[in-house]
């Protein structure tokens, strides 16, 4: 069953991720997987996806994608500079040049002074990164979704801009 995301064609990013040559790690929080199992939908995936981390404590932030331990106190998890690092953790780890993390609060109760809906999505590219942040409505599972909708459509510019330097 493949995952629908509205106005995507995942079988066209994933195939033009491979053909770009690009390829794919995810380090998610907030989404716990959801990130990764929503490309694994199309076959061949493999040919872009190198793998993931679910990372939902902050100790495994810290451990498995080298997210810094004072940068998690001081600023908690929800946060732009913690997306960032997480985004370029993954691709050390499963070394990826494209790295997509989650990180967000999707409730029912707001988390660590950050409201229910506030997420933020960080996207590393060959080292460089950017963070993006977000204000989602609906329930856990809306919230969940529109987070991994929207790392797509990041992933999606990625690829159309990787693709145009490859012209």
């Amino acid at each position: 069953m493949t995952v629908a995301v509205p106005g995507m064609d995942l079988a066209s990013l994933v195939a033009d991720a491979t053909a770009a040559g690009l390829t794919v790690a995810t380090a998610e929080s907030l989404t716990a997987g959801l990130l990764a199992a929503t490309l694994v939908e199309v076959p061949g995936a493999s040919g872009m996806l190198n793998g993931g981390v679910i990372a939902y404590q902050n100790e495994v932030k810290v451990r498995a994608l080298g997210v810094s331990a004072e940068l998690l106190a001081e600023r908690g998890a929800v946060d732009a500079q913690v997306a960032c690092a997480m985004a370029l953790g993954a691709c050390h780890v499963v070394g990826a040049r494209v790295g997509l993390s989650t990180t967000g609060v999707a409730g029912p109760e707001p988390h660590q002074g950050k409201a229910v809906g506030h997420v933020f999505i960080g996207v590393a590219i060959d080292g460089e990164v950017q963070a993006y942040e977000y204000h989602f409505g609906g329930d856990r599972t809306m919230i969940r979704q529109q987070a991994v909708d929207e790392a797509l459509a990041l992933l999606q510019q990625v690829v159309a801009a990787a693709r145009e330097q490859k012209l």
